[in-house]
């Protein structure tokens, strides 16, 4: 089955290519100067846009430099909706994260660059907030997700459970990764045990989690 997205149109195009825009300026912003020495204005201003319009974008500052998250629901949630028939929806996650983490994608973390972002977030405490609220959507979307591919009644404490395991067990890939790029290793140095840590888990989640609930 073809579950390529439909081309976007040039409205949408546009959209994106200003909230691209945007992100790139306010990011570059808050690594010059830190992100509590920079306005919304100050970010419109250098992004040549209203103030309404990074609002439009970004409801919160924070979601300036955390500009990835939208990204990362679509991902999962195309992850489990497109899996193949009789799969459990932990293989396609597992497969997603994978993929991301050999790709090197921001969204694995698992990037030499990646220090100056935590760098960024960790001097923050209204960007640490919205990361861990961040953590508590996507376990939202999970359990909403899991139920969906199960059957069962959105809100079933099975899928609740099966979801915070799920994102427990990314957060802490995640997390580890950070910790050692922090420390000063490198990516590539890193990228084999990261990646097992990975499998590790997932292997773990399936043996408790054998249906995905």
């Amino acid at each position: 089955m073809n579950h390529d997205p439909a081309p976007l149109t040039l409205r949408e195009r546009k959209k994106r290519q200003t909230r691209q825009r945007i992100s790139d300026v306010a990011s570059m912003l808050f690594f010059e100067r830190g992100f509590d020495n920079v306005t919304v204005a100050e970010v419109a201003e250098a992004a040549d846009v209203s103030a309404m319009t990074v609002f439009n974008h970004f409801p919160r500052k924070e979601d300036l430099f955390l500009d990835r998250l939208p990204e990362a629901a679509e991902l999962i949630t195309r992850a489990v909706r497109e899996r193949q028939e009789g799969e459990s929806p932990l293989v396609p996650l597992r497969r997603m994260l994978l993929e991301l983490m050999d790709q090197r994608h921001p969204l694995s973390g698992l990037h030499d660059d990646f220090p100056h972002f935590w760098r960024v977030v960790l001097a923050a405490p209204s960007l640490r907030a919205r990361a861990r609220e961040a953590v508590e959507e996507m376990e939202d979307t999970m359990a909403s997700l899991l139920a969906e591919a199960a059957g069962v009644e959105l809100g079933d404490s099975r899928a609740r459970l099966a979801a915070a395991l799920t994102v427990a067990a990314c957060r802490t890939i995640y997390v580890t990764t950070a910790a050692r790029l922090l420390a000063g290793e490198r990516a590539d140095d890193i990228a084999d045990e990261q990646r097992a840590l990975a499998v590790r888990a997932f292997d773990g989640l399936e043996r408790a989690l054998p249906d995905g609930l």
